[in-house]
């Protein structure tokens, strides 16, 4: 059984930083692509960054590349969002997830091919 716990969240003002993580517990993710994701009410999750596990590739959103950066500690299990910059459009609750295997090459951060989900922690970016 995979476990997900993420953290980092909060408020802060447009410009500022956070870092968000997400603690694997039951599986290793070297053997998972990782994948950060995002929703805002009454809108569908969208897929901000993700990960595969065996050759670094990375797939950002539009909306997030060169704001946002996913990172992967093996030794400690742990996945990372930074994200810098941050605009009141990036507020949301995240979610971090797992899927075994390789990212698909057609939709590689699609939330429906990602089996583990955590709770999900708030962003709010508000002046």
């Amino acid at each position: 059984q995979v476990q997900l716990v993420e953290s980092g969240g909060g408020s802060v003002q447009p410009g500022g930083s956070l870092r968000l993580s997400c603690a694997s517990s039951g599986r290793s993710l070297s053997d998972y692509a990782i994948g950060w994701f995002r929703q805002v009410p009454d809108k569908e999750r969208e897929g901000v960054s993700c990960q595969s596990p065996y050759d670094g590739r990375t797939v950002y959103a539009e909306s997030i590349e060169g704001r946002f950066t996913i990172s992967v500690d093996i030794a400690k299990n742990t996945a990372y969002l930074q994200m810098n910059n941050l605009e009141p459009g990036d507020t949301a609750i995240y979610y971090c997830a797992l899927h075994k295997g390789d990212l698909s090459q057609r939709e590689p951060c699609y939330p429906g091919r990602f089996n583990w989900w955590g709770q999900g922690t708030q962003v709010t970016v508000s002046s």
